[in-house]
């Protein structure tokens, strides 16, 4: 058993407001359980413009505290950006898988948000019908969809998604410098010498950064 687990929060820094799972049993989606949650932190403008979920939705909800134990009991949790996800919860028993990572690691050069990569894959999954994207048991269905299809064409097995989870991944865009916003690989091909500076001179990287400057500089 696999069980997607997606949370919405009052932000980037935390605080849960709704957590969610399904369970992928025999390449079939099953078991969907859902609970709005009462956060230890004003919800931002911001996150409830995106997830729709206001004080008052929450107001009297237990604690996470409270909730998560009945999430319990799988030895697979799988989330779209699994880190942020695991940040936001308890601890929980059991291994991490995000698909993040595994799309990345299959379809490089794509959006990998849930939802670009559920219709890139041309995807299809019955989601419940008074839910929207961002609630979280509706992206549980997307990010569940999503899983199957990696799989499917991978043929990984939890424990190798497991260890495909715990690599360092490419970074894609360059997110500071003169090459702010474009992506890793075309500045590869116009510019080699650029990355190849950065390996020379930035002592300190993220093993993120020195993955993806050894594999575009064709040292991997």
């Amino acid at each position: 058993m696999l069980r997607v687990i997606d949370t919405e929060t009052c932000g980037l820094q935390g605080g849960v407001v709704e957590v969610a799972s399904v369970d992928i049993v025999d390449g079939q989606i099953v078991n969907p359980m859902s609970d709005l949650v009462r956060p230890d932190r004003p919800i931002s403008p911001q996150a409830m413009a995106i997830h729709k979920i206001t004080e008052a939705m929450v107001a009297d909800k237990p604690w996470i505290e409270d909730v998560i134990p009945r999430y319990h009991g799988s030895p697979y949790y799988v989330a779209h950006n699994a880190s942020f996800d695991q940040r936001m919860l308890p601890p929980m028993s059991g291994d991490w898988i995000c698909t993040v990572k595994l799309a990345r690691r299959l379809w490089p050069g794509i959006k990998y948000s849930n939802m670009a990569l559920y219709k890139s894959r041309k995807l299809h999954v019955e989601t419940p019908p008074d839910l929207h994207h961002h609630r979280a048991l509706f992206d549980c269905y997307i990010t569940a969809a999503l899983l199957i299809d990696i799989m499917e064409n991978s043929g990984w097995t939890p424990e190798e998604m497991v260890e495909v989870t715990g690599r360092p991944g490419l970074i894609q865009t360059f997110p500071f410098g003169k090459y702010r916003g474009r992506p890793v690989a075309e500045i590869a091909d116009r510019d080699p010498g650029y990355l190849r500076w950065m390996k020379n001179n930035f002592k300190a990287m993220t093993p993120e950064w020195h993955l993806t400057l050894r594999h575009y500089l064709g040292e991997e």
